[in-house]
This record gives C-alpha cells, sequence and structure tokens, in this order.
C-alpha cells in the first residue's frame, strides 16, 4: 500500500511541475508582447512618456482591430468594473487611430445572459461607429473567441485588451492560431477576487497550451464576418 501511494505521490508532483512549466513558458513567451499596464484613470491612463510609446507600437503594427475580451456584466446588464476598464482602454485606442475596427467577444450562452451588448451598448455610447464595431456572440473561452476572430472574422493582427493576468493567455492563443498579436492591459484598479482569478488562470494556461497543439474547432463557427467589411453592431440580439 505504501507503494502505491509513493507512485501516486510521484505522479502528483510530477503533473503538478509539468503544469508549472507549462504556466511559466506561456507567460515568458508572452510577456515581451504586452506593450504597457494601464494604471490609474481611463483618461490619463495612457499618458506621459510610457503611453505615447505603447501607442506608437501598438499604431505600428497596422492591426485589423482592437479584441475586447468579454468578462462579467451585473444582473441589470451593464459593465462589470473589470469589462467596463477593458472598454474604457478599447474605446481610448479606438479614438487614438490604433485600429480602424473593434471586436467585442463575450459570452451570451442563454438569452438572460449577454456580455457583447453590454459591450456593444458601450462603446456605441462613448461614440464608436457601429460600422466599424463587430461582435462574437459565442465567445465562450478566450481560446474560442481567437479561433472565432481568425476564422468567422478573417482578423490577422490585433490588439487585445483584458487584464493583464489574462493577456499572457490570451496573446498565446491568438499567435498559436495565426495571428499577430500585441496587448495593452486594463488594469486600472485592483479587483476583489483577483488572487483566485489569477490562481486558476495556472490551470487556463495549461488548458490552452493543449488546445493550441490539439486545435479544436469551437462550439460555434457560422457564417464569415470579414473585419475589413462593414461591422454588425447595428444589428440588435
Amino acid at each position: 500500500m505504501k507503494k502505491v501511494l509513493k507512485i501516486i505521490l510521484i505522479i502528483i508532483i510530477a503533473v503538478a511541475l509539468i503544469a508549472a512549466a507549462i504556466d511559466i513558458y506561456v507567460v515568458m513567451n508572452q510577456k515581451d508582447n504586452i506593450l504597457m499596464n494601464v494604471e490609474g484613470e481611463a483618461g490619463l491612463a495612457l499618458s506621459g512618456a510610457g503611453g505615447r510609446i505603447a501607442m506608437e507600437q501598438a499604431a505600428n503594427c497596422n492591426t485589423d482591430c482592437i479584441l475586447v475580451l468579454g468578462a462579467a456584466v451585473k444582473p441589470d446588464g451593464t459593465p462589470s468594473k473589470m469589462l467596463r476598464d477593458r472598454l474604457e482602454v478599447a474605446v481610448y485606442l479606438y479614438k487614438k487611430g490604433v485600429a480602424p475596427k473593434m471586436l467585442l467577444s463575450g459570452d451570451n450562452g442563454s438569452v438572460y445572459y449577454n456580455e457583447v451588448k453590454a459591450m456593444k451598448n458601450y462603446v456605441l455610447a462613448a461614440g464608436v461607429p457601429a460600422k466599424n464595431v463587430f461582435l462574437d456572440y459565442a465567445g465562450f473561452s478566450t481560446y474560442e473567441t481567437m479561433y472565432r476572430a481568425r476564422r468567422v472574422f478573417d482578423v490577422d493582427s490585433m490588439v487585445i485588451v483584458t487584464q493583464g493576468y489574462h493577456e499572457y493567455r490570451a496573446l498565446y492563443d491568438a499567435q498559436h492560431l495565426g495571428m499577430n498579436a500585441v496587448a495593452i492591459a486594463a488594469d486600472q484598479k485592483t479587483y476583489s477576487g483577483q488572487t483566485m482569478r489569477s490562481l486558476r488562470e495556472i490551470a487556463a494556461r495549461d488548458k490552452d497550451f493543449l488546445m493550441c497543439i490539439i486545435k479544436p474547432k469551437p462550439q460555434y463557427l457560422g457564417s464569415e464576418i470579414p473585419i475589413s467589411g462593414k461591422g454588425n453592431a447595428f444589428k440588435d440580439k
């Protein structure tokens, strides 16, 4: 019995070490593609020398779009703090001319929950024209968002906007699914529950590392909506 327990313990330790190694690899592989971490209020988030350099780097990437990854919405249908910060930074980047289009991707898994509608309402109210806003209602995971960005929206290059802990995996997925990507992280404050999110993200990076090897199709694909054309934000859902 002791021998069996010893073998099980060795297996558990080996799996944990492999998982940790994969996590470190994903982070180190993508850390240079995060142009900057945003701090402070959105109106001042990209000001100063560091912000100007990041803006110049992003603008010089000839990006097809700014991709905003979805996050939780409140019961009243408005964006949570994390999602609002992502949207504020994305709008700022759009108005600075970093990319001509915006792709909003999130979970609309039921009629009672719609991240993308909240995101759309926010950016349209901020003055982004509907013709330049593309909506992905089937972004149920980061991997699926990136797969669909490439295959459905025909994206070649992008600036990804989400919080910093999430950027490494998003960048890794994007690049291993055939896109050029850089990121600007939207951490404008300390978010409650961040420790648990960061711990879960370790497992998520390991999962996506394997997904990028296997490359399974997402739950939904559907008709192509090329990012080079007219946005679909004018179509209400």
